[in-house]
């Protein structure tokens, strides 16, 4: 049998939506790159933000969730903590109905608490404070926000995204890279958001590709190709765009790992581009597409037209909060931390050893071996031996 209507993939509920600025001060600790050979950031490409996005069942009884999304390249456990202290301490959310999310900008710094020593780091505690007071404020207005509105999915693709598992023949080993042999995830999913009224909320634009344009040649603070694709959709539409990176492990641009703004930009106007095809694809609000029957003409024509959802229809829309889903997963044994400080203090002083004669190619090589030491160091920490 034919199918005769196609419903649109949406959700009913109240939304509430703010943001907040989390840009670094110039001057703070920034490589996230082992092959970089600066400690500050000289600059700002373009501004970090975060999200706070609220959203509560319809009917007013169940839970609330906020969704903190940031320009940021991940937190360690303890300022994560920190972070939902402050929230849960401002709004009476609990910490398990506060879902923290990161872009995962390899440019916005890396502000560790083992990069205080170094140059740069006497300022990351005073703007993770602020990263604090910033979100938690956005969270409050975001909860003052809440309103009923409903979100429409919408699918579309697009090609930034390409395989980054690269073999290299000649060296026998992967390099993290561009992978012309490898297939890619084009996937772009669109959540579009409106009041009850049809009014644009806000747009948020999933993908899944590293952040990986800029790269220990760049010494700017930036969102990386999120910026761009932000502005793209932000000038389009009027609404306030929000990016949520999708599964991405093996993904990253074709055009990658160097220090050029303009390429960043250009990765970033691709992705708003096709987050902005595949919003005009939508069907309208509440609607779903209905065949309308024939048109005797020239030829007989089948002809489709919107249908507003029944009730029934935005009853199931309305449904919320499905559920909390935990997969136990093995973990490999992790390295010996003494073996780790032994590593560090040996690459550290192969470096030295190679800045003092001039060889700043090998200068840069023992350098990112000790940052992949010191960042073991870090994992290893607030991790926990398991089967």
């Amino acid at each position: 049998m034919s199918t005769t209507l196609q419903p649109t993939p949406t959700s009913h509920l109240q939304f509430g939506l703010a943001r907040a600025d989390i840009t670094p001060p110039v001057g703070i600790y920034h490589p996230m790159w082992g092959a970089a050979r600066h400690h500050r950031a000289t600059g700002i490409h373009r501004p970090l933000t975060a999200e706070a996005m609220a959203f509560a069942p319809i009917g007013g009884s169940g839970p609330t969730i906020l969704r903190i999304q940031l320009d940021h390249i991940g937190m360690t456990v303890s300022h994560h903590q920190a972070l939902l202290t402050h929230i849960t301490a401002a709004t009476q959310i609990p910490a398990s109905q506060i879902v923290t999310t990161f872009s995962h900008s390899h440019a916005a710094g890396l502000f560790a608490p083992d990069r205080v020593h170094l140059p740069g780091g006497e300022l990351i505690e005073e703007h993770v404070e602020r990263i604090y007071t910033n979100v938690t404020a956005a969270a409050v207005v975001a909860l003052t926000n809440l309103q009923p509105a409903f979100i429409t999915y919408g699918v579309g693709r697009c090609t930034l995204a390409t395989n980054r598992d690269y073999w290299d023949d000649e060296n026998g080993f992967y390099a993290c890279g561009f992978n012309p042999d490898g297939s890619a995830d084009d996937m772009l999913v669109v959540a579009r958001i409106t009041d009850k009224e049809g009014q644009l909320l806000g747009v948020v634009v999933n993908y899944g590709c590293h952040p990986t344009t800029l790269a220990w040649e760049n010494t700017l603070i930036s969102p990386d190709y999120v910026g761009a694709m932000r502005e793209v959709v932000e000038e389009g539409t009027g609404a306030t765009c929000i990016f949520a990176l999708g599964a991405c492990g093996e993904l990253s641009p074709r055009h990658c790992h160097q220090g050029s703004l303009a390429v960043a930009d250009a990765n970033g106007r691709q992705l708003g581009y096709a987050a902005l095809a595949t919003l005009s694809t939508m069907d309208p609000p509440a609607h779903d597409f209905q065949y309308a029957g024939p048109v005797i003409s020239g030829a007989t024509l089948g002809t489709w037209q919107h249908k507003p959802q029944s009730a029934e229809r935005l009853q199931q829309a309305a449904i919320f909060a499905g559920g909390e889903y935990i997969v136990e997963l093995p973990q490999k044994p992790l390295p010996d931390p003494v073996a780790l400080e032994a590593e560090m203090e040996e690459w550290g002083t192969k470096q030295q050893e190679a800045d003092q004669a001039g060889d700043t190619l090998a200068a840069r090589d023992y350098g990112a071996r000790l940052e992949r030491a010191r960042r073991w160091r870090l994992r290893v920490q607030h991790l926990e031996d398991r089967p």
